[in-house]
């Protein structure tokens, strides 16, 4: 009986003080797709991220491409974006990006599984320390997502979303980088607006430390799609 008492002891003490040691996140983001085309779409997204602390962003990202329905269930995506993270409220590193993606859907029932591989070569600045650097890194995420009130996404209909991302990068070491693990529900308002929130777990390897960010991801998506076949998509935390 003691065993188990110090046993339990023990381990809420290490719940504590790991509760202490990391904290909830903000993740939020606004995106918009607008199919100008039966085959071609534009994308855009604007991101904030209160990492340090929740209320106060210090990163932020500013993104969009040109994406090509080769089917309804292949789309091949080209992007580039500017990113920035804030240290004490001073720019600490910028980041101009561009990348290739490609999404393969596979639909079973009510159960769409999306393959998402990209490719990104990114260039960074450091101006406090006018340091410039580049990176290549890897990218594969699969996104298990099921509407639950209905047997497609249309206006009126909540889903649930999950998805396991794992990134690496090819010029720097470990070469395993990072793993998101995502579960969430969202809310497709219209044809035109959608919510989605949910928890994002966020896992950093490197060579100093491993460290975990907690997000608590909220989003509005909105479509812009004048076709009679329309296909509502939720990026998720990207």
């Amino acid at each position: 009986m003691k065993n188990r008492l110090y046993f339990i002891l023990i381990l809420l003490l290490s719940l504590t003080v790991k509760a202490q040691q990391e904290h909830i996140s903000s993740f939020n983001s606004v995106t918009v797709t607008y199919k100008f085309h039966p085959k071609f779409y534009l994308y855009a997204e604007g991101q904030l991220r209160g990492i340090e602390d929740f209320s106060y962003p210090d990163y932020y990202e500013i993104k969009g491409g040109i994406g090509y329905n080769l089917t309804k269930n292949h789309k091949p995506f080209i992007g580039i974006g500017r990113y920035g993270n804030y240290k004490n409220h001073i720019m600490d590193k910028e980041e101009f990006r561009v990348w290739l993606q490609d999404v393969i859907d596979v639909k079973y029932g009510k159960f769409k599984f999306e393959n998402r591989f990209r490719a990104e070569k990114s260039w960074f600045y450091e101006p406090v320390k006018d340091v410039h650097s580049d990176r290549i890194r890897l990218r594969y995420r699969l996104n298990i997502s099921v509407p639950l009130n209905a047997e497609s996404v249309k206006p009126g209909t909540i889903f649930a979303n999950a998805y396991d991302e794992v990134f690496f990068v090819t010029t720097e070491k470990p070469l395993f980088a990072r793993n998101r693990v995502f579960g969430g529900f969202g809310y497709q308002i219209d044809e035109n607006f959608g919510i989605a929130t949910g928890y994002l777990w966020q896992r950093e390897f490197a060579k100093s430390g491993n460290k975990n960010i907690h997000f608590l991801y909220l989003a509005l998506n909105i479509t812009i799609d004048g076709s009679d076949d329309k296909d509502y998509q939720f990026p998720g935390a990207d």
